[in-house]
Formats: C-alpha cells, structure tokens, sequence
C-alpha cells in the first residue's frame, strides 16, 4: 500500500512555511478544541442538575467522580500514547502499523479497566474512611455501580479520538461531542427527575446517562473508522495479541497518565492548602479554577495539535519542519494564552461574580478574593498554556519518560513548596498559593521546552 492510499498527499515539509505549519496547526486545532469544550459542558450540565435536584446527590456526585476521573486519566495515557505513533506510521505510509498500534490501545484500556472497575464497585468504605457523610458516601457508591462501567466505552472512544486526531479527521470529534452533549442533557432531565415518563432515579440517572453517552461515542466513533477509513481494516484479528506493540504503548502511555495524574494531583493538593484557609478562599479557588479550565481547554486543543503534526514530521524524518512546527505551536500558544490572560486582568469581575449568589452574605469576600486570583491567573494561562504545548510536541516524537520526571519535579518538588511558603508561613493566603501554581508551571514551562529544543528536535541525531 502506498502513502497516497494512507493519507492525503501534502507538498514536501520544507516547501511550507512558518505561518503555513501555524494556520494547518490552528486548523486542526479547532475541532479538538471544541470537543473539549463540549465535552465540558457536560461535565457542567451533570453537575447544574444534581444540584437542582439534591445537595447530598451533588456532593456524592462530586466526590465519586473526582475518585473516578482519578483512575480514568492515568488509563487515558495509554489512549494518548497511540496518537503519536499513528501519526507517524501513517506519514511513513505504514498502514500495518497504524492498525497494531490502534488495536494495542484498546487491548491496553481493556485491561486497565479490568483492574479498576471492581474496586469502584465498593467503594463506601473508603469514602467514610475519608470523613465523608453516611449518606454521601452511600449515594457515592451508588453511582459509581453504575457510571464505573464507563470506563470501558470510555477508554476505546480516547482510542478511537487519538487514531482520529492522528489522521486529521477532527470533525467528526466535534460533532460527536456536540451531539451527545445535547443528549445527555435530554437524558438526565429525563432519568434525574422523572421527566417525560422516564423513573425518578436521581444521581443513579446521572450515572445510567454517563455510562450511555460513553458506549455511544465509542459506537460511533468506531463505525465511523470502519465506514469512512476501511483501508486500515482497524479490528481485523484484533483478538489476538501484539505483544511488542502492546509495550511499546504501555511503555510511551505509562508515563502520559502520571504526567497527568501528577498535574491534576497538584491542583487537588492546592484546593486542600486553601481550605485550610477558609471556606471563602476556598469558594474563590474553585470559581477561579472553573474559569481558567474553560481557557484550558484552548491550550489543550493546540497541544493535541501539536502531537499530531510533530509526529508527522517524525514520520517523514524532517527536523526542519519539526522545528517550525514546534516554533508555531508555541507562538500560538503564547498569543492565545496573553489574550486570555488580558482578558482575566480587564474584565475579572464578571467571570467571578457569575458564579456566586447576588443574595449570599459572603459574596463581596467571594468575588474580591476570585478576582485577585484571576489577576495572577493572567500569568498562570502563559506559563501552564506552554507547558501543555511542550508535553504536546515531545509527545509527538515519542518522548514520554524524561517529561514525566521534569514534570513532577517542577509541580510537586517545587511548585507545592513555594506554594506553602507563600501561603502560609508568608502570609499571602490563597494568592500565595497560586503564586506556587505559577512558580512550578513556569518552571515545567522552561524544562519541558528545554527538552524539546536541546534534543528531541533533534530527528537526524536519533
């Protein structure tokens, strides 16, 4: 099979210029932008109407899904880890490749799944052992019966997005994600309340509706890889085993979900810092974050991007085009992120006070104390938006290891320290922690960058 079987024809790399590897970047870019922010959204809606519908639903919700999103983002790595490779294979024209490495993902999520979906099955005991309330810890365990089987779907559908992204067929990531936004909400009106002669099952509907929209984007995702790119024949045989290439992916994934285990561990361990506070910083500290993970998901679209276009420069061997792609990625990363960041320090109150009730007594407190930490969220959109961006190229060249220790370094060696100096022995409070946040994201900014042009740009040196 030729690359012109394989993959659209492109002219030679060196033939392209800076601002053309900048707009193919953005271009690819947007779709994966906007399934993120979809798929936000509903993450939003599920927790509007658990709230409408019962506190003690909200906050079992909350607590099940932050222990369930810890599991699924370490088994999201292995997902990542096949966007690359399939990037690269398919611009050396190797469809065999691409169709190991794709069917490895899923035999790797599967796996991952079977390991942890029994223990969220009981998962009461340690809610309780963590000080939480008979009745959330019960309602907790309730819901992750149901929605823990969503990792299944929901490990193939990030397989299934990666060989996607990696092929640059996007669009249909974004309207698949728009699509079950809107039927999630549909069917969460449905089963939390009772609508439309649907049973009454509360935060158990949340979950039926969870699990449902996670089988049906694995469905559509993989019938839409079978209708639409047959050459690659993705579950051929796909019951037997690939062993090397099952490595390869558990050795370039492992150290994906630990990166992301390790950054989304050190907000958790911030928000707990400011608890310690105050219940008022602490309510500022979640607006806050809320506001900057919507500004997020920009930086997580362009590092996608990033992955892709890097590993086809991989493909075709050609450190030229590397480089220009790494400087338009972060180009854009930084212009991007000084808008937004523009944007938190000029207009910081209404992005604040959006989310606090006009009537609440601490609402002052609230707002005032959100919108310093939106100020020093200007700095923080630049440094975390460049770090994201250079995960995004190494993992492009299939450089996972290394990262991951210069990561965790940055945001738990020093950035959690600085953050407690700050806060506490300091004074500064809550602003002293996101200073930490700033100082070991920054930090990561400079090492992961480092990495990147020092020498894994360097494609003729390997």
């Amino acid at each position: 099979m030729t690359h012109a079987d394989i993959a659209p024809p492109e002219p030679p790399f060196e033939a392209v210029t800076r601002r053309q590897h900048g707009r193919r970047l953005l271009m690819l870019a947007l779709p994966l932008i906007g399934s993120n922010l979809a798929q936000m959204a509903m993450n939003v809606t599920d927790t509007v109407m658990l709230g409408w519908y019962d506190v003690t639903a909200l906050a079992a919700a909350t607590l099940a899904t932050s222990l369930y999103f810890l599991i699924f983002i370490v088994g999201s790595g292995f997902a990542w880890a096949v966007m690359p490779v399939v990037a690269t294979a398919a611009e050396a024209g190797d469809a065999v490749m691409v169709r190991r490495v794709t069917r490895m993902g899923i035999w790797v999520g599967m796996i991952y799944a079977a390991v942890f979906v029994p223990p969220l099955m009981w998962t009461e005991e340690i809610f309780l052992a963590l000080g939480q309330e008979p009745r959330v810890a019960a309602a907790g365990e309730a819901y992750l019966r149901i929605a823990a089987w969503a990792m299944v779907p929901g490990l193939v559908a990030m397989v299934m997005r990666s060989f996607l992204s990696a092929l640059e067929h996007t669009g249909v990531l974004l309207w698949s994600t728009l699509g079950m936004a809107v039927c999630n909400t549909l069917l969460n009106y449905a089963l939390i309340f009772g609508n439309w002669g649907a049973p009454e099952l509360g935060i158990q509907g949340a979950a039926i509706a969870s699990l449902s929209m996670a089988i049906l984007q694995a469905a559509l995702l993989m019938v839409y890889a079978l209708r639409r790119l047959p050459e690659y024949d993705l579950f051929r045989r796909i019951w037997r085993p690939d062993l090397d290439v099952l490595g390869r992916v558990l050795r370039l994934g492992a150290p994906i979900g630990l990166t992301s285990l390790a950054e989304g561990g050190l907000f958790v361990a911030t928000g707990v810092m400011i608890g310690w506070i105050g219940a008022v910083p602490l309510a500022a500290h979640g607006i806050a974050l809320q506001v900057t993970s919507v500004a997020f998901m920009v930086q997580v679209g362009l590092s996608q991007a990033a992955t892709v276009r890097a590993g086809r420069a991989l493909g075709r061997r050609d450190e030229t085009a590397l480089r220009l792609i790494g400087q338009s990625g972060v180009l854009l990363s930084v212009v991007s992120s000084v808008l937004v960041g523009l944007m938190f320090i000029s207009m910081p109150e209404p992005f604040v006070s959006a989310f606090v009730d006009p009537d609440d007594p601490a609402r002052d407190v609230v707002v005032a104390t959100g919108i310093t930490l939106l100020s020093l969220a200007a700095l923080f959109q630049v440094v975390d938006a460049l770090q994201v961006m250079a995960l995004g190229l190494l993992r492009g060249v299939q450089d996972t290891g290394v990262p991951m220790v210069l990561a965790a370094i940055s945001y738990w060696v020093i950035g959690l320290p600085v953050g407690y100096v700050l806060g506490f022995p300091l004074g500064l409070g809550a602003a002293g922690v996101w200073l930490g946040l700033v100082v070991g994201l920054g930090l990561a900014a400079v090492m992961l960058l480092w990495r990147f042009w020092s020498r894994s740009v360097r494609i003729a040196a390997a």
